[in-house]
Parts: structure tokens; C-alpha cells; sequence
């Protein structure tokens, strides 16, 4: 077997689709595996769907993931990615080898006769496909009036026979080529589509395995018909199933956060968000569920990689976050949880929140909630339930005691706050859950959540008697 050589080919259209992230992650994985090369390559010849920004959000994100490519022109010190728009003479170069050896043809239809055919094409329930009719107009005509004319570069596809699509994940599926498209290949603005660009850049990239979405298998025996033009020998293919919603709709945008962009803002870790992913899909034939990225290129095979739809299930990948949360060494959970420290809050009592509340958060958003409390000179909000202890007549002598102790003390430390809420119960003589609640509610806002001396520590004295105050004044 020849050295694996996969690439990751997306279009500079926006933000990173999950899907996306999977068909990156899985030719990622297949290449670590078999110690091959893996490769970026912007595919950005379609000029009327360009976003600005939206190649260097992808770097961000693949990088942010770990995903790094081996090979690429060299840029800043790393291997930055192929960019198609800058190819362009090699696919002129090919296409006319293909107008050369009559494999291609000048079409002049005009966008209105294109959509005419269509609607009656529609309406008389045929395969949607272009007719044909320029293909009758004799080469050598044909080449004289494109030197003059508007016109697009058609592939030809034979009208009998078929093309058989050999898949690692479906087996063999059989195309009959009168139902296939004579497929556009360079545009009327001289740019080619995906099809002829993808083919060309995978054979001289020596693309040995082909990984990508099920939605392209249609255009695959257009691919397969380019490369026997051609005389390229054809790589693997391998088609991943669609990602699905829970009422097994296709996950799209419009039903909810599906960019990764979305669950890395929402504090999701690299870590559990690329663990999920390689689950989407695949299994190791084995019950574990929680993976490093390490065990992921050990385990991976294609042939594992189910053939239907995989349901996207929030639940799983909150509760695999919270695993995660809690395994990765402490400073870099320091490091993912930064970007939502509040910003009136030091690095030292944010970080000394974040390791209290550890165990219990799902995602690094909930940090900013709660830090955000110890962060303000009041409490914003109290939860109903704490305003309920606040509220409870025994609490404002719970209250009225610790003001008058904690007077006594020129700070509270943990072990002065164990001291300090002993005078509160002799003084007021209250002890236990009646006695520890209504100071959590006054102090935080809630009544569950970090224990009660780390929450004294952050706070500091001053803060202490003023949330106590605020909470008396409720009364």
C-alpha cells in the first residue's frame, strides 16, 4: 500500500460546520494512523460564495482543535494550506486536454434557455440534467465561436454503460451514466468548478483516500469518468453518513448552534467537542466513550464507520464536556476557562472559583455566572429558593449576629469564618441548616454551589458585610 495521503478540502464560506469538523477529524485520524500526510486545501474558486475572514476563522478553529496539516507551503513557521484561486493555470491545463482529446465540449446555452429546461424537465418529471445540445455542434466550430462567445467547458458523459462508485463505508454503488450530468468544469468567468479543481488537485497531491460527506457520492462517478479520462488512477473513496438532528432531520443551522465557533463560545473543550465528534459515526466495537485524541489514532478504522445518518445528541456531549472538564490538568483548565472571567475580577479569585465549582459545572460558560457573583459589589440576583431562607424571620437573627462578630475580626480567613459562625450560633441560637443557609443565600445569591469558606476567602470582609447587609435589608 502506498503511503496514506488524505486531505481536508473546505470552501471559505463561512463558519465550521460539526460536519465539517468530522470529515476533517476522521482524515486526521486516518492519516496519523497509517503515519501519513494530511492536508489543508482551501477549495476557493467559487468567488460568488466567498466570505471574508473565513479562511483564517478555519485555521483558528483546526488549530484550536489540534488538528495541524503536514504539508503545505511554508508560512510564519507551520505548513499553511493550498489555495485553489491560486492553481488556476493547472486546470486550464488539463481542461484542455480534455476539449483536446474530445472528452469536453464548449456550451453556449444562456442561463434563460438552462432554466426553461429545467421547468419542463420539471414538469415532465425527467432527471434534472442539461440536454445535450451543444454537444451536437461539430469540435472544430465549437473552439472557433468560444474564442467569441460566452460559454462554459462540459464534460462529456457517455450516454450508455455505467460507473460504479467503490466505497470503504457503502460497498459499490452503481451509477448509470445516461442519468449523469454533462458537468460544468471551468465557468463562464474562467474559474472551474469543484469538480474538475478536485480531481486535478487530488491526483497530483497523490490523494490516496478520498473522506468526505455523503452528499458528494452523487458527483463521485463524474470524478471516477475525470480520472479514466485522464489516465489517473482513481484514489479510495469513503463516504461519511449525514449528521442528524433527534427527529432525524439533517442538523442544520436553522435548528440550533451546529459551528463549532458556536460550542467553543458556549465553553465547550477542544478535547470533548473532537471526542464527540469522532463518535458521530464511528465506533471502536467497544463500550468506552471517553477517548484522548491518542487513543482516537490507535482505534480508528474506516470500515468501522457506519453507513446511516448519526443523531447529533446535545445531552451526550454536555455530560462528555463535564468529563472533560475534570480530567484535563488544572492549568489548562486555567487556561480554557480565562476568556469568561468576569473583568473586574483578578486572575487568582477567578481561578480559586473556577477549581471550587469544578466538579459541578458542564460547560466553562457557567463559570461566568458564577464568578460574576463574587465579581460585583452586590448580589444581582438571588435565586427563589435562597430568597426564601433570606426571607425567613429566623434569618434576620442570624443576620444581626454575624454583623455584630465579624466586627471583631481584621479579616476572614477560613479558619477564623469556622470561628466566626460558631459565635454566630451561641449569639443567636440558631444551629444548622437554619444557621448555614440563610449566610450561603446572603453571600452568593444561591443555595447550592461552592462551600461556604472558599466563597469567604474570594470575598474578602468588606464584601461579606455587605452582601449580609443587602440581605438584611430585605427583610
Amino acid at each position: 500500500m502506498n503511503s496514506v495521503r488524505v486531505r481536508f478540502a473546505p470552501s471559505p464560506t463561512g463558519f465550521v460546520h460539526i460536519g465539517s469538523l468530522r470529515t476533517a477529524l476522521y482524515n486526521y485520524l486516518y492519516a496519523k494512523k497509517h503515519n501519513g500526510t494530511f492536508i489543508l486545501r482551501i477549495e476557493d474558486t467559487d468567488r460568488s460564495r466567498y466570505v471574508e475572514g473565513a479562511v483564517n476563522n478555519l485555521l483558528s478553529t483546526l488549530a484550536w482543535c489540534g488538528l495541524s496539516c503536514d504539508e503545505g507551503p511554508e508560512k510564519e513557521g507551520h505548513n499553511a494550506p493550498y489555495y485553489q484561486s491560486q492553481r488556476l493555470d493547472l486546470y486550464t491545463k488539463y481542461c484542455e486536454q480534455l476539449l483536446k482529446d474530445n472528452y469536453a465540449y464548449p456550451c453556449f446555452c444562456s442561463e434563460e434557455r438552462l432554466e426553461e429546461m429545467r421547468k419542463r424537465q420539471m414538469k415532465n418529471k425527467l432527471p434534472l440534467k442539461y440536454d445535450g445540445l451543444c454537444r451536437t455542434i461539430r469540435p472544430e466550430e465549437a473552439l472557433k465561436r468560444a474564442e467569441q462567445e460566452k460559454h462554459v467547458i462540459r464534460m462529456k458523459v457517455p450516454t450508455d454503460g455505467k460507473t460504479v462508485v467503490k466505497d470503504i463505508i457503502r460497498g459499490d454503488t452503481v451509477f448509470q451514466n445516461f442519468q449523469v450530468d454533462d458537468q460544468v468544469l471551468i465557468k463562464s468567468d474562467g474559474y472551474p468548478t469543484y469538480h474538475l479543481a478536485n480531481v486535478v488537485d487530488d491526483h497530483l497531491m497523490q490523494i490516496t483516500h478520498v473522506i468526505r460527506g455523503e452528499e458528494w457520492l452523487p458527483s463521485t462517478p463524474k470524478h471516477i469518468l475525470l480520472y479514466r479520462y485522464l489516465g489517473w488512477e482513481t484514489p479510495v473513496f469513503a463516504h461519511l453518513p449525514l449528521l442528524l438532528n433527534p427527529d432525524r432531520s439533517k442538523l442544520s443551522k436553522r435548528q440550533g448552534d451546529v459551528s463549532v465557533e458556536d460550542f467553543r463560545a458556549q465553553g465547550y473543550l477542544p478535547e470533548a467537542l473532537i471526542n464527540f465528534v469522532a463518535l458521530l459515526g464511528w465506533n471502536r466495537g467497544d463500550d468506552q466513550e471517553i477517548f484522548s485524541i491518542d487513543e482516537l489514532i490507535e482505534s480508528f478504522t474506516l470500515e468501522r464507520i457506519n453507513k446511516s445518518g448519526a443523531i447529533f445528541n446535545r445531552e451526550k456531549l454536555d455530560w462528555m464536556n463535564g468529563v472533560h472538564i475534570r480530567q484535563i490538568p488544572q492549568q489548562q483548565y486555567f487556561a480554557y476557562a480565562s476568556p469568561f472571567k468576569p473583568d473586574p475580577m483578578d486572575d487568582a479569585a477567578f481561578q480559586s472559583i473556577a477549581l471550587t465549582v469544578r466538579e459541578r459545572i458542564v460547560t466553562l460558560s457557567e463559570l461566568r455566572d458564577k464568578a460574576s457573583t463574587y465579581a460585583g459589589e452586590t448580589i444581582e440576583h438571588y435565586s427563589e429558593d435562597a430568597q426564601e431562607w433570606i426571607l425567613k424571620p429566623e434569618s434576620k437573627k442570624v443576620y444581626q449576629a454575624f454583623l455584630d462578630h465579624v466586627q471583631d475580626y481584621d479579616s476572614v480567613t477560613l479558619d477564623s469564618f469556622r470561628t466566626l459562625m460558631g459565635q454566630v450560633q451561641k449569639s443567636s441560637g440558631i444551629k444548622g441548616k437554619e444557621l448555614w443557609m440563610p449566610v450561603r443565600a446572603a453571600l452568593t445569591g444561591l443555595t447550592e454551589g461552592p462551600e461556604l469558606p472558599s466563597v469567604i476567602e474570594i470575598l474578602g470582609k468588606e464584601k461579606i458585610i455587605n452582601f449580609i447587609k443587602q440581605a438584611l435589608s430585605l427583610q
